[in-house]
């Protein structure tokens, strides 16, 4: 079965490190997969293009579609002939579900990776194309995959169709993202923290979704009931050059106890490092970081939005999202724990990983719908809630 992936873009996040992991253990003898980027190429797709899956890129301006590119990419889809087109993000959505009806009525399945659509924490751009999609529903999609019940329910409540709709969680590769015993000592070297002082991590892109404002105006709290904790942050935008960040951190004083890492390509051992991982965001669809910490050994404290309950169950701690202090209280609640509480609570977050996430597990569900054999996809074992 042939299957050109379209996806908006190639930086990093996380529906393009699903594609990847996706692409990575997909049966390459019955799938033959390409992948179209409607903007640029970027550090996504040197994984993919490592895989030998060939990568294009469009070279569409962000929030820019212009009508020669869906000309283009229909004359593209109607020179690969593919059994099934797979679009992942909303404006592939459209614009890829759009170009292969133009291509001769191409099957397709969307994407949906995120549970908040609302106005204030989304570009008008975004929110605009997903009403459109909502729309379009109907008629562009043969399935519509969500990577969680609440990106799901919150897409049935815009408008979207519910016969087409079934979740496919994230998955995780546990051979990469594991307990690593060398981890605490190589991240304290690196960042100049001394031995015993406890590390608190927050893996995020710079992003109104992801709510840094939250987590700083907690890690404030913590600092004040614990001073020695320190604090891990990295990810796209996650540096000294983002004004609105370091004003935040200088305001609460937090500057000698905050290590701003932006992009790094050794997550699962900065990860590991951690104490506890924080998910401070305001929006979210099945949050990657959450799982990758978990499968870590890792406990986490997460707001509730999108499925980071679900995820978590009882392995971790569960907070309303924009609360700082109900962020804090639960940060500080697992720090003072012992080390064998967190270290145990760690240990059936892995486990919980193991059982309902591991990347093969997911990998299959998406290789039988794309074959046309799953109508309807739960979470296995989450009915543990915190």
């Amino acid at each position: 079965m042939k299957i050109v992936h379209i996806i908006t873009g190639l930086s990093t996040g996380g529906a393009e490190m699903m594609l990847y992991k996706l692409l990575s253990r997909i049966d390459r003898d019955e799938f033959d997969c390409l992948v179209i980027s409607l903007t640029d190429l970027g550090q996504v797709a040197d994984k993919i293009s490592s895989l030998n899956i060939p990568v294009y890129a469009l070279g569409m301006k962000r929030g820019r579609p212009h009508p020669i590119l869906l000309w283009k990419l229909a004359s593209m889809l109607r020179q690969a002939s593919p059994d099934l087109v797979q679009t992942w993000l909303y404006h592939s959505d459209l614009i890829g579900g759009i170009a292969a009806k133009m291509a001769g009525s191409i099957r397709t399945f969307w994407s949906i990776r995120q549970s908040n659509i609302d106005s204030d924490s989304n570009k008008r751009s975004t929110v605009l194309t997903a009403k459109a999609c909502a729309v379009l529903s109907r008629w562009l999609p043969e399935k519509i995959i969500c990577c969680s019940h609440s990106a799901m329910a919150s897409h049935l409540n815009l408008g979207y169709t519910e016969d087409k709709m079934i979740v496919i969680p994230n998955g995780f590769d546990l051979d990469i993202f594991k307990p690593d015993t060398r981890a605490t000592l190589v991240v304290h070297n690196e960042l100049g923290i001394e031995s015993g002082n406890l590390l608190v991590g927050l893996v995020a892109r710079f992003d109104p979704q992801k709510d840094h404002k939250n987590f700083l105006d907690a890690a404030a709290l913590v600092h004040k009931a614990i001073p020695s904790v320190h604090f891990l942050l990295c990810g796209e935008g996650i540096t000294e050059l983002n004004s609105q960040l370091v004003d935040w951190i200088e305001n609460h004083e937090l500057s000698k106890h905050i290590h701003l890492l932006g992009i790094r390509h050794d997550i699962p051992i900065l990860v590991a490092a951690n104490d506890i991982a924080v998910s401070s965001s305001l929006g979210e669809g099945f949050p990657n970081v959450v799982g990758e910490a978990m499968a870590c050994a890792v406990p986490c404290v997460v707001t509730d939005v999108g499925d980071s309950a679900l995820i978590v169950g009882d392995t971790g701690r569960i907070v309303p999202a924009r609360n700082p202090q109900a962020l804090a209280n639960a940060m500080i609640d697992l720090l003072n724990s012992s080390p064998e509480q967190r270290h145990e609570l760690g240990k059936l977050a892995r486990e919980r990983v193991e059982e309902n996430f591991s990347l093969q597990n997911i990998v299959h569900q998406y290789e039988a719908a794309f074959r046309g054999k799953v109508e309807a996809s739960v979470f296995p074992n989450t009915s543990g809630t915190a």
